[in-house]
């Protein structure tokens, strides 16, 4: 199970965008999220995927407290998680061909041999051909490269997926395709979701359960945004 419990975090101490919030993610669950833009969905989702120090509060992961964060996080915590972000461009080096964006984590992990055999694996179960693997970031569309970030998100064989707006900016079929393949990667893995929107249809039909965010935080208005969120990069999820 996840756990995150009693969480104040945000980018100003003096005036943190999540204020005391819990939620758990059972073993093999997909929750929703859902909450207008700003409300502090998103920083909750990178404190549970380890990404952020909360101010206050605990992250638990399968009955054991989060140890650190970021790449101070021990190894079996950090690697639990697969990320994905809204914004492709804002999450992938726009150096690497697609290939090499999937394999990083594999190879910041010491396992470089598997390189090969999971990115082929994983391009296939995203829509990407080899073609569009051999290509860099300019070279692809954002939709594109937002399969090669949730193939990157996948290469660990994580247990918790966090996808954080993942299909904002996507048409309807890359959205159902992406969707499909996070679908499919639970049902072999087991792995439990957090996926974080707007989009209540969206979420009502791919997840077992929907939370709203003002059930989580009470003190939230429907159009009450946080600029300090929505100014935030989400940096890399290499582990």
């Amino acid at each position: 199970m996840l756990e995150l419990r009693d969480i104040t975090a945000g980018y100003d101490p003096r005036d943190p965008v999540v204020r005391e919030v819990s939620l758990t993610v059972a073993d093999g669950e997909a929750v929703g999220l859902l909450g207008p833009s700003g409300c502090g969905k998103s920083t909750l989702a990178r404190v549970a995927a380890l990404l952020h120090r909360p101010e206050a509060g605990t992250v638990v992961i399968d009955g054991e407290p989060a140890r650190g964060w970021r790449h101070r996080a021990p190894r079996e915590q950090r690697t639990a998680f697969g990320v994905v972000f809204q914004q492709p461009r804002q999450s992938a080096d726009p150096r690497l061909r697609l290939h090499d964006l999937i394999a990083e984590p594999l190879r910041a992990a010491g396992r470089r041999a598997e390189a090969p055999q999971r990115v082929g694996e994983l391009a296939a179960a995203v829509g990407l051909s080899q073609e569009l693997l051999a290509r860099r970031p300019h070279a692809v569309s954002d939709g594109q490269l937002q399969r090669a970030c949730l193939a990157r998100a996948l290469v660990l064989r994580p247990r918790w997926l966090i996808c954080d707006e993942m299909t904002a900016m996507l048409d309807a079929s890359t959205t159902a395709a992406l969707v499909a393949a996070v679908e499919a990667y639970r049902r072999d893995s087991g792995a439990g979701l957090l996926a974080v929107g707007h989009d209540a249809a969206l979420l009502d039909r791919w997840c077992d359960r929907t939370v709203r965010w003002t059930e989580l935080s009470p003190q939230a208005t429907a159009s009450g945004a946080a600029p300090a969120e929505t100014a935030a990069s989400p940096g890399s999820t290499a582990p």
